[in-house]
């Protein structure tokens, strides 16, 4: 199974879940995506998907000056986002439970 393909399906649902955690500026929303376990995420898809969500209404903007190099520009979740993260994870959640019940009766046949 190609996981690099998983990730392009809920890519939308891990962004919101790490921007409704803490506001995140591009780089660092990547390097979170990673450390929780995406490992194959990529950083046009993250750049894309921040630039989507928020041009939806699902994510606010803001630029933070940095002493280290151009300023950083930082999203946050908003009340918009905050449905969508809900609906978003509910769905996910009934999809895993019926993959898991598919495998499961796959497993019991073998």
């Amino acid at each position: 199974m190609d996981g690099t393909q998983l990730v392009k399906g809920v890519l939308d649902l891990a962004v919101l879940a790490v921007v409704a955690h803490e506001d995140g500026y591009g780089y660092d929303i990547v390097r979170r995506l990673r450390e929780a376990g995406l490992e194959e995420v990529g950083d046009a898809s993250v750049y894309g998907t921040l630039r989507r969500l928020f041009a939806a209404g699902a994510l606010t903007s803001y630029v933070v000056p940095s002493e280290e190099g151009p300023h950083r520009k930082y999203y946050g979740i908003n009340a918009e986002g905050r449905h969508m993260l809900d609906t978003q994870a509910t769905t996910w959640k009934a999809f895993v439970g019926t993959m898991d019940s598919l495998v499961r009766a796959a497993e019991v046949a073998s």
